[in-house]
């Protein structure tokens, strides 16, 4: 059964992934590190693609490493909350 953390993250990530409008590149790398973090959990590695996106995601998970998966969740869906009350 599923948690109500567990709902609320799936409802917000289905909100985010339908957005229409343009988010800034910053918040999207946010909100990629949130979700791999949230559904992984896993220490990763870096896929060895020298360009500046992979770079990017890198950065964006690396700085949240400790986080744990529940906190993810919860930050996925502050942040969700935050675009879409703005949009």
């Amino acid at each position: 059964m599923k948690s109500d953390l567990d709902i609320a993250f799936k409802e917000a990530f289905d909100k985010v992934s339908k957005l229409q409008e343009a988010v800034a590149p910053d918040v999207m790398l946010k909100f990629y590190a949130y979700y791999k973090k949230a559904t992984s959990g896993k220490v990763f590695s870096y896929d060895n693609k020298s360009n500046i996106r992979s770079a990017f995601k890198v950065n964006a998970r690396m700085q949240i490493k400790d986080m744990s998966s529940k906190k993810a969740k919860e930050e996925y869906i502050k942040l969700a909350n935050t675009i879409l009350t703005n949009k």
